[in-house]
């Protein structure tokens, strides 16, 4: 039996809505446009400012703030998603979420993943599962296109992270399909 038990934290639920966030195509379209579509336009109003009425002082102000805008725009636009990912649930929802995880791999009953969480007991279907990534930091289990089982690397407190997914990757490819 294969077992790990892990620290869920507010964190590592930001941190993989964060991953998901950037990677969609759209988000990365908006954030270029916001980077460089609004302070290429301060620029060229700076640079009217300077040739028309000559005032390199206005057009140097506008082109400090064309930059900020461009090294600062895509930090607050993260900042703004976190706050609203973590406003998205309630207390309740948070106490259930947050907490110790057990994750086994029973070979006495191979069809399932079963999870201990704060939430309660709960057993997942292999077949379900869609497929096991791994980051820098956190071991994946989809369960969904956008939901997944985060298991954050420096909170194991219990069992060999890299034989559980191993192996949890190897249980998903056998009950695909």
């Amino acid at each position: 039996m294969l077992e790990i038990e892990y620290e869920f934290r507010e964190e590592d639920l930001v941190n993989f809505n964060e991953a998901q966030y950037l990677n969609s195509k759209d988000v990365q379209n908006q954030l270029n446009k916001n980077r460089w579509i609004v302070p290429s336009i301060m620029v060229l109003v700076g640079t009217f400012y300077y040739y028309y009425y000559g005032d390199a002082k206005s057009a140097g102000y506008i082109g400090l703030v064309a930059a900020l805008w461009a090294l600062l725009s895509p930090r607050v636009m993260l900042y703004d998603m976190r706050r609203q990912i973590l406003k998205q649930y309630t207390p309740q929802e948070k106490k259930a979420m947050f907490g110790t995880y057990t994750l086994t791999i029973d070979p006495a009953n191979p069809a399932y993943l079963f999870e201990k969480s704060p939430s309660g007991k709960n057993k997942m279907a292999w077949q379900e599962l869609i497929r096991v990534e791994y980051g820098k930091r956190y071991v994946y289990i989809y369960i969904t296109l956008s939901t997944a089982l985060v298991i954050p690397v420096e909170t194991i407190k219990k069992g060999d992270l890299e034989k559980f997914a191993e192996q949890a990757e190897k249980m998903v490819e056998r009950y695909a399909g």
